[in-house]
C-alpha cells in the first residue's frame, strides 16, 4: 500500500481514531498526541494488514493496542486549582456524561463497549480483541451492569 492509499483510508476512517483518543485521554493535547501515535503505529504496521478483516477492524485493533499500552506508561498529571469547576461546565456536551462513565472503566471494558457502540458484531469484536464470541457476550453484559452502576453514582 502506498502513501496515497494509506492517507485515503485514514481520511475515511479517522473517526475511529478520534473516538479511541477521546475515550483514553482526558485533555485535548493528550488526545492529539495519541492521535499522532496511533497514525504512526498504523503506518508502521501497514505491512501486517493482510486484508483478512476489514481495514476498520484492523485499525481498531492497532488503535486500541496503542492507546492501552500508552495509557499504562503514562504518569498521571495532578493539577491543583483554587476553584472547582461548575458541573454545567463539565457537561457542556450531551455525550460528555457517557464519556465520563466510559473513562472510569478498565481498559478491556472500554475496548469492548466502544466496539459494541460502533455496532460491530460479536464476531468482529472477538477478532479485534482476540477472544471468543461467547466471551464477548459475557464481558459485554458485565460492562453494561458496571456502567449502570456508574451512571447511578
Amino acid at each position: 500500500m502506498d502513501e496515497t492509499q494509506f492517507l485515503q483510508l485514514m481520511g475515511q476512517h479517522q473517526g475511529i481514531i478520534h473516538k479511541i483518543c477521546r475515550l483514553y485521554r482526558d485533555s485535548r493535547e493528550d488526545r492529539e498526541d495519541l492521535f499522532q501515535e496511533i497514525v504512526f503505529q498504523l503506518w508502521k504496521s501497514i505491512g501486517s494488514y493482510g486484508g483478512k478483516a476489514s481495514f476498520s477492524t484492523w485499525m481498531y485493533k492497532v488503535a486500541l493496542s496503542t492507546a492501552i499500552v500508552g495509557y499504562r506508561k503514562r504518569v498521571p498529571k495532578i493539577v491543583y486549582t483554587d476553584v472547582l469547576p461548575d458541573r454545567a461546565e463539565m457537561l457542556n456536551e450531551a455525550g460528555e456524561e457517557l464519556f465520563d462513565v466510559l473513562r472510569k472503566l478498565k481498559d478491556d471494558e472500554k475496548a469492548i463497549i466502544t466496539l459494541y457502540l460502533e455496532e460491530l458484531s460479536y464476531k468482529e469484536i472477538a477478532e479485534i480483541l482476540g477472544i471468543t464470541e461467547n466471551h464477548v457476550g459475557v464481558k459485554l453484559n458485565r460492562v453494561k451492569v458496571r456502567m449502570q452502576q456508574l451512571f447511578k453514582k
